[in-house]
């Protein structure tokens, strides 16, 4: 299938337009029109080269893993979705389906390593995949997701990373009713945390170095704001949560969140990747506390955390953007300057 859409050829120069091939579709394949695509920070870093530990950028890079669209056609074994349709594609595209992990429908810790939307390998065939800033994709039927009655698919992207990768967490810790929740940071993936964690039943605690956060963090569904700045409100605030959801995207130290645990709490960090700051594992062994972290969740498990928001209610707040914007959207990224994510109308694409 010949489609275009916007590639990054270096990790230096700006996304440009780019024509390229999709494959033919396999029998157990889905085409999908992409309509919308969100704009996650994993697209700046890939597109820049930033995370050559984990595997150099191969280029052209065709990012995005946040796709909503229509599907306009489907392989001769497909089932589940039919033309017309509105669906969802997320963080990765295919895994091995027969290791212990993908039996226990966590895909995205596939032992073989999952096919990820964009910069991954094609199971088959050893080619690049190409993610959703483009008028098409086509994707495995098992990793195509149902993007339920409820939720608007101008808003619903950025569910697929930054949703799913702090309600997985949530959902791990069990969290519900009577917990007592705290969220460290309100950016792209913080504002999530907390709207899901009260929709979850939770009391939820944004904990933040800004008192100017206070009633932004109300309007999202906290009860409560705890100053990190301030040695007396966090004494006092000692013990006091079941889970803490760390969204901190960069080389922090997590000693004064450790604190904040009750006995057997957990520190799950979320938004951090790479080294961080020592710490002290008295507090840990003293009171069982455990620091853990979470990747995105796997196929089922967002397919429930859809249907959750569709239930509750619960959308991000999006930016719309044409794509010809995209570049100066990475540079706001970049500062911080958006409200929380972009989503990108691919509308406004045309071709290469």
């Amino acid at each position: 299938m010949k489609t275009y859409g916007y590639a990054a050829l270096s990790a230096d120069a700006p996304l440009t337009p780019f024509a390229f091939e999709r494959r033919a579709l396999r029998n157990n394949d889905v085409a999908i029109e992409i309509v919308y695509s969100g704009v996650c920070h994993s697209d700046l870093h890939q597109a820049r080269n930033d995370w050559q530990e984990w595997g150099p950028t191969v280029y052209p890079l065709v990012p995005g893993h946040e796709i909503i669209g229509r599907v306009i056609d489907v392989g001769s074994d497909v089932q589940r979705y039919t033309t017309g349709q509105w669906v969802a594609v997320g963080t990765i595209v295919d895994s091995c389906q027969i290791c212990d992990q993908c039996r226990r429908h966590e895909e995205q810790m596939c032992r073989e390593f999952p096919t990820v939307t964009y910069n991954g390998r094609d199971r088959l065939t050893g080619d690049i995949t190409y993610g959703g800033y483009a008028k098409h994709v086509v994707v495995r039927e098992e990793f195509v997701l149902n993007l339920p009655e409820g939720l608007d698919p101008a808003r619903a992207a950025p569910l697929l990373c930054a949703g799913i990768t702090v309600y997985s967490p949530l959902r791990t810790w069990n969290v519900g009713p009577g917990s007592r929740v705290g969220v460290v940071g309100i950016g792209g993936l913080g504002h999530l945390a907390v709207r899901l964690a009260a929709g979850l039943g939770a009391e939820v605690t944004v904990i933040t170095r800004s008192a100017g956060k206070a009633e932004e963090a109300h309007q999202l569904g906290a009860e409560h704001v705890l100053l990190s700045t301030s040695d007396e409100a966090m004494q006092q605030a000692a013990s006091s949560f079941d889970v803490i959801i760390d969204t901190i995207p960069t080389r922090h130290d997590v000693s004064p969140y450790v604190q904040l645990l009750d006995v057997e709490g957990a520190l799950v960090i979320v938004g951090a990747l790479g080294n961080m700051e020592a710490f002290s594992s008295l507090p840990l062994i003293m009171g069982r506390r455990r620091i853990t972290g979470s990747p995105s969740g796997g196929i089922a498990e967002t397919q429930e955390m859809l249907d959750f928001c569709a239930r509750k209610n619960i959308h991000p707040d999006c930016e719309i953007i044409n794509m010809q914007q995209i570049n100066d959207a990475f540079e706001r990224m970049e500062r911080g300057d958006v409200k929380y994510r972009f989503v990108i109308d691919m509308a406004s694409l045309t071709a290469a």
